[in-house]
């Protein structure tokens, strides 16, 4: 009987490991409240891509070296690469076939995921070259110590970005890599277009502007009619 050898053809990457998430039923309600305002912005962006809970693979061949961001967003790839990022059932990162790391990571903070996002994910990120790494804790502060933080890739090492508190308690800090400000406000994650002047409309908002915008139109018409 001949054994033949895997070739990397063959080699499965997974897009689960058939877990849970951690901690799911309290990340999960903030994670579809983080991810849908980026994916309004950025969605029609060329070469961008938002996304997050999903396996990043960063070395060829080896399924076992994987992370998964909460959430990322990533500029300026080929179209190839977007079609990989989005092929039905294969909902994987694989950082070779992409051609570069995400610009942007932010980890939601929970009680089991905490230390891993303050070390090994942290670690992990800068030896990859991910410019931006950001936690959010929606406490305020009882997982991370801190209610938000924004840190740079400088030098193959991360430093904190200056975050300033307002008089109402909201604490922010401005991400070049997304052009935009991430506030912490009363536990909300906010993100504010100082380009646009205008806040990131979060899942709510956007669904209740759509209705009003149909309502609006449904009116129109009748009235035509």
């Amino acid at each position: 009987m001949t054994t033949q050898t895997p070739t990397q053809a063959t080699i499965i990457y997974p897009e689960t490991d058939d877990q849970p998430m951690p901690d799911g039923e309290y990340q999960s309600r903030i994670f579809r409240r983080v991810l849908t305002p980026l994916e309004i912005h950025f969605g029609k962006v060329p070469g961008s891509n938002v996304n997050g809970n999903t396996f990043l693979y960063y070395v060829e061949g080896d399924p076992k070296q994987s992370v998964s961001p909460d959430c990322y967003v990533v500029f300026d790839i080929t179209p190839e690469a977007i079609h990989s990022l989005s092929i039905e059932g294969n909902n994987t990162y694989l950082l070779w076939e992409v051609g570069k790391p995400p610009d942007f990571v932010l980890e939601i903070a929970s009680n089991s995921t905490k230390t891993a996002d303050l070390v090994s994910k942290r670690a992990l990120y800068a030896i990859l070259g991910i410019p931006e790494y950001w936690r959010y804790d929606e406490t305020g502060g009882d997982f991370y110590g801190d209610p938000l933080v924004g840190e740079r890739l400088v030098d193959g090492e991360y430093e904190r970005l200056p975050m300033r508190e307002d008089e109402d308690g909201r604490i922010w800090a401005r991400s070049d890599a997304l052009n935009l400000d991430l506030y912490w406000d009363n536990g909300e994650l906010r993100f504010w277009d100082p380009v646009a002047e205008n806040w990131l409309l979060n899942h709510e908002e956007e669904r209740a502007g759509r209705l009003a915008a149909e309502s609006r139109a449904a009116q129109e018409q009748a009235g035509r009619l």
